[in-house]
């Protein structure tokens, strides 16, 4: 072989091994903020899925595709306390459940899903509630995992190292306070709202002029309009429906849900894992959203409760749900909301 060949394949041979090994030489000088640690491989879970779906059984994980959170972890005490910052790789809800054929307890008055709500919950007894519009509806899918896999993102200055979790993790990438996340999830169980709202097809008008306010079964407020003192909020949308598609591209204006319900309803831990608001019309549609969905979420999105006026095809009161990608949660003409804890039920 002459000289010059084998300097060539040399050559080559030198090249491939570096494109090898390379990668490994740099890890840590990457822009990627989030790998800078090395990733620890958590027990794998074992996951039953029933309630009202036709098909209950356990999660098979195998055939599933990875996602990636990264979560700022605290916890409540007689404050909000930190606790770390991870980044955790893991099975989204949206995939687990995807394959579930839902049966519904109240299919014959309200077919559609917007009413379900989904309850995990572990050995120890502990539960946290998610609402099927959490899970389907967003604009940023698949930020709800189970967490098989979890790294500390260390600061580059201090070298904080948090303590890692030893057990398999839900994990609710939208949370403020995290206190949702659960560790060693077991259960996943599909439920859809235990209140019967009668459905009157075709109502016209479609108006209610007030929205009475239940935390459980007793009457804690009536909004009949805005607080004079609440200013409203504008959120520019291309307002999208899951069925008939383009609604138009619009201007919502109101007040922010929270802001209204604040007084009556607080931010304590057991609200946080388990409460749930049902949203109810005036001719019986309806839908859920969880606590944490309206009152403690980390994207600055929110909840709008839009006053429409004397409108008769929708008013006095809608939702504008700024962080869903559809508009099926926007329900028209609401008469009612009420609180429940999944404990009572």
């Amino acid at each position: 072989m002459k000289k010059t060949e084998r300097t060539m394949r040399n050559s080559f041979y030198l090249l491939l091994l570096l494109s090898l090994i390379w990668p490994w030489c740099v890890r840590g000088q990457t822009n990627d903020f989030y790998d800078d640690a090395a990733t620890t491989v958590l027990p794998a879970p074992t996951v039953e899925v029933t309630g009202e779906i036709a098909n209950p059984g356990r999660v098979d994980f195998s055939m599933l595709p990875l996602h990636t959170v990264a979560c700022k972890e605290t916890r409540m005490d007689d404050s909000v306390v930190f606790t770390g910052t991870y980044r955790y790789d893991g099975y989204s809800l949206c995939d687990i459940l995807n394959d579930r054929i839902v049966k519904k307890a109240n299919e014959e008055e309200f077919s559609s899903v917007i009413d379900l709500y989904v309850v995990v919950e572990n050995d120890a007894g502990e539960r946290s509630v998610l609402s099927w519009g959490e899970i389907y509806y967003p604009v940023h899918r698949d930020d709800i995992i189970i967490a098989t896999r979890v790294a500390p993102i260390v600061p580059s200055r201090t070298k904080d190292i948090w303590p890692l979790p030893q057990q398999p993790k839900l994990v609710v990438g939208s949370d403020l306070v995290t206190v949702r996340n659960l560790s060693n999830p077991s259960r996943i169980i599909i439920k859809s709202f235990p209140r019967s709202f009668p459905v009157k097809h075709g109502m016209q008008p479609m108006y209610s002029p007030e929205i009475q306010v239940f935390d459980r079964d007793r009457e804690v407020a009536v909004i009949p309009d805005y607080p004079a003192d609440m200013p409203e909020v504008s959120i520019p949308t291309v307002f999208y429906g899951r069925g008939r598609g383009i609604h138009g591209i619009t201007t919502f204006m109101g007040i922010p849900l929270d802001v209204l319900l604040s007084g009556n309803f607080a931010m304590t831990e057991t609200n946080l894992k388990q409460g749930l608001f049902a949203v109810a019309a005036e001719d019986g549609y309806r839908c859920v959203f969880t606590f944490s969905e309206v009152f403690n979420r980390n994207d600055r999105q929110t909840v709008l409760l839009v006053n429409r006026g004397e409108d008769q095809h929708g008013g006095k009161f809608s939702l504008f749900p700024s962080y869903d990608f559809f508009s099926d949660r926007a329900v028209k003409a609401i008469s009612k909301v009420y609180f429940i804890l999944v404990d009572d039920f």
